[in-house]
């Protein structure tokens, strides 16, 4: 790993705690606008656009970091920031639920837009850790003192908090000091059988099958051979079942047969993709996203040198620039079409066309 790639997640860190301060809404979050969110309509998009996102209706909306969100309709940039009722203008996540509704993880909690008003969830401590298939699950990277997920059922909004780690006491020990809390949920993804997986800021990645939470925890996942920690940013499991967490040394092949007879995940590892060569002098490469395309081509966003696209044999790399200059990346999206979107850290959007990436305007 090299500095470059490490300095990428302390940077990220940094501005999110930055930003956490900033633009929050002071209204009272139980009570619903009176007026229509109507927004603020723009020429053109803004510069710290992290987050993508497409709705079923094909509009797309992109999460800034301290900019609130722009919705794009095909013809219209709408902005929409605290003054309309976000909780805050940073964005850490956009999904949308089975009704339509969107839904925005700020800095300061999450919100819920109807198309027409925005209100904020409240959320209830609570340790009913539920797997139903249309619950929405939340985390608020960078907001401090976090422990755990957030799951909407549709109609509460539980804070959930993990149980203890199986090497809570031992990592500590170590004087691991990490900027967040170790159990701060780093990323979310919900596997091919509807089983969710948490990454985390140290204490590895965790699985809920609905029955018990059972982590795993890997050195090179999480702590930086320079020293300090940069969390589980992405986890993914390929057609043949084979698991990928942040970087390309390893894939993971776990057994969860004989997980259910233990106090934590059990898995081989396998190989992993690329050389030193490949990847330009790195053995292998840390990435914060990664998305597989409706041609079963595998992506990986770098911080600092590109996208590496893996078709299962050929590890091709797209360098990503706004005219001269190289582009920071924070992540990537597939849309409804299966095309490619990444979000940058003060570069505004880029999107695939075929051949490279290139910055996307009205």
């Amino acid at each position: 790993m090299n500095l470059t790639t490490f300095l990428f997640f302390s940077m990220l860190t940094i501005l999110t705690s930055c930003n956490g301060h900033t633009k929050n809404n002071a209204a009272n979050p139980d009570v619903l606008s009176e007026h229509i969110a109507q927004g603020d309509t723009v020429n053109k998009l803004g510069d710290h656009l992290w987050y993508v996102f497409q709705d079923k209706k094909d509009n797309y909306w992109f999460g800034s970091n301290g900019e609130g969100v722009y919705r794009y309709d095909g013809k219209t940039i709408v902005n929409f920031t605290t003054k309309n009722g976000l909780c805050n203008d940073s964005i850490r996540q956009i999904q949308e639920d089975k009704f339509g509704n969107i839904f925005f993880s700020t800095l300061s909690g999450i919100n819920k837009f109807d198309g027409k008003q925005f209100t904020t969830l409240q959320p209830v401590k609570s340790k009913d850790w539920k797997l139903e298939p249309n619950d929405l699950w939340f985390s608020i990277l960078g907001k401090r003192g976090e422990n755990g997920p957030y799951r909407y059922d549709g109609k509460n909004l539980f804070q959930l908090e993990f149980p203890k780690h199986y090497l809570h006491d031992e990592i500590y020990a170590k004087g691991i000091n990490p900027f967040f809390s170790p159990y701060e949920v780093y990323c979310i993804y919900k596997d091919r059988k509807g089983v969710m997986w948490f990454g985390t800021s140290v204490f590895g990645a965790c699985r809920f099958d609905g029955q018990s939470i059972k982590w795993m925890y890997e050195e090179d996942l999480t702590i930086a051979p320079s020293g300090g920690t940069f969390g589980i940013r992405s986890i993914f499991e390929d057609k043949k079942g084979h698991f990928w967490f942040c970087n390309t040394w390893h894939r993971y092949i776990f057994d969860f047969d004989k997980t259910t007879k233990s106090d934590r995940l059990q898995y081989q590892k396998a190989n992993g993709i690329g050389n030193a060569k490949i990847f330009d002098g790195d053995e292998y490469v840390y990435y914060s996203y990664i998305v597989e395309d409706k041609h079963s081509n595998i992506w990986l966003t770098t911080w600092d040198k590109g996208v590496y696209k893996y078709d299962g044999e050929i590890i091709t790399n797209y360098a990503v620039k706004d005219g001269t200059k190289d582009v920071n990346l924070v992540s990537m999206y597939k849309d409804n079409q299966g095309d490619l979107w990444l979000g940058t850290l003060e570069n505004g959007i880029f999107k695939f066309n075929g051949n490279t990436f290139e910055r996307f305007k009205k």
